[in-house]
């Protein structure tokens, strides 16, 4: 089983278990990890994720090179653009998304670390895009993500050298929120998680979609969408619920309608 998933008290955790290869990821894997994502999408009971690797070693290496570099896709492949669909390459999931890294976070591992919200490491993790020294390039976002929340100078020296950095670098450049003993990895994560779920699970998908699409449309399309989505938010059962709530000084109980 190359994905473990379980769900519990709303929060789904998806772990990458390949520890004897550094939780490197083969087709087999990429199938099931994008059915996990799906589900995390489509399951009305599911408010927030985690994802992380098996082990102490590595969150993941990235893609089996020896099982997945020698695949020849058929052309046609090109044009199936939804078909085993992952969070980092294009899979729309509005609700949050927690990296707990645990050690090795090098290509693929970077790529779907970029596609997650919030980002926690232990002082041993490791990143990296090594791609350009096998002569291929970081997909699945990593050209486009990497530019976009990094600076152009370091987001172009990690690009084009290939280099591993370390998790203290990783927090200066911003690419992570914290640094946390390995113990205290999970824990942290689900806290996060936790306090999430806390908030009105809409308000929280759309306030997420809001902040991702806005990275590519202009300040006037912005906020067109940020009216259109106030408003949906604004006829919803939550939206009586927290002012009530607020009002009567007790905590709100929303559900997601």
């Amino acid at each position: 089983m190359g994905i473990i998933f379980e769900v519990k008290n709303r929060i789904a955790t998806i772990t990458i278990n390949r520890p004897e290869v550094m939780n490197a990821m083969d087709p087999e894997t990429y199938k099931e990890l994008s059915d996990a994502w799906i589900e995390v999408r489509d399951n009305p009971d599911i408010w927030a994720a985690i994802v992380t690797g098996a082990g102490e070693k590595a969150f993941t290496a990235g893609a089996d090179l020896k099982k997945t570099i020698t695949q020849r896709p058929e052309k046609s492949d090109l044009f199936l653009t939804q078909k085993e669909q992952l969070l980092n390459r294009g899979l729309e999931v509005w609700k949050p998304i927690i990296s707990a890294v645990n050690g090795y976070c090098l290509g693929g591992g970077v790529t779907l670390l970029l596609a997650t919200d919030i980002r926690i490491a232990t002082p041993s993790a490791t990143f990296g895009l090594s791609e350009v020294k096998r002569g291929i390039l970081p997909g699945n976002g990593g050209t486009q993500r990497t530019l976009r929340q990094l600076p152009y100078p370091i987001a172009m020296d990690i690009l084009l050298t290939g280099r591993n950095f370390s998790a203290e670098e990783a927090l200066k450049y911003g690419l992570i929120n914290e640094i946390v003993p390995q113990e205290e990895l999970m824990n942290r994560a689900l806290e996060y998680a936790e306090r999430i779920i806390e908030n009105a699970p809409l308000a929280v998908s759309a306030i997420k979609e809001l902040a991702v699409k806005s990275q590519y449309l202009s300040i006037q399309d912005g906020l067109r969408m940020e009216q259109i989505l106030q408003s949906h938010l604004l006829g919803t059962e939550d939206a009586i619920e927290g002012p009530k709530a607020f009002a009567e000084k007790r905590k709100p109980q929303f559900t997601g309608k």
